[in-house]
């Protein structure tokens, strides 16, 4: 017997999260790499994300980080957890971003049983880092 339940109890991938997310979706943001320890993403620098003088807007590039780490801490939750919520995040911008994409780097710093606290990285495409942000998921 087939088991008709099979795709919805299989745990999901990480590129499967992104498109659980349609802002993100929206956004543009494109999966390149997913796993527990690293998770990697990018935004394309489009004008209509830009503020004044043609820079990335911020909330952009912390919407990019937001759900970056946000798929990181998914997939290093503790067993039988279902989900994970932003409870604080704090972005330091270094640089713009006025060309090219926004490449997201997030690794796990701490996997608990309360909270997942994850570390993304920013860069442009030359490698520059553009924003460093700690966020602190709450596990439900």
């Amino acid at each position: 017997m087939t088991d008709t339940n099979a795709e919805i109890t299989t745990a999901p991938t990480g590129a499967q999260l992104f498109a659980t997310m349609p802002f993100t979706e929206g956004l543009g943001v494109q999966v390149l790499e997913c796993g527990p320890e690293l998770v990697r993403s990018r935004l394309e620098w489009r004008e209509n994300l830009c503020t004044l003088g043609g820079s990335m807007h911020g909330g952009a590039l912390m919407s990019l980080a937001d759900a970056t780490a946000a798929v990181c801490a998914f997939l290093n939750l503790p067993a039988g957890k279902q989900g994970t919520t932003t409870v604080e995040s704090k972005t330091n911008f270094l640089r713009a971003l006025r060309s090219g994409h926004a490449t997201a780097t997030a690794r796990p710093l701490h996997a608990g049983r309360s909270f997942i606290v994850v570390e993304t990285e920013i860069r442009d495409d030359a490698g520059k880092l553009v924003a460093k942000v700690t966020q602190t998921q709450a596990v439900l």
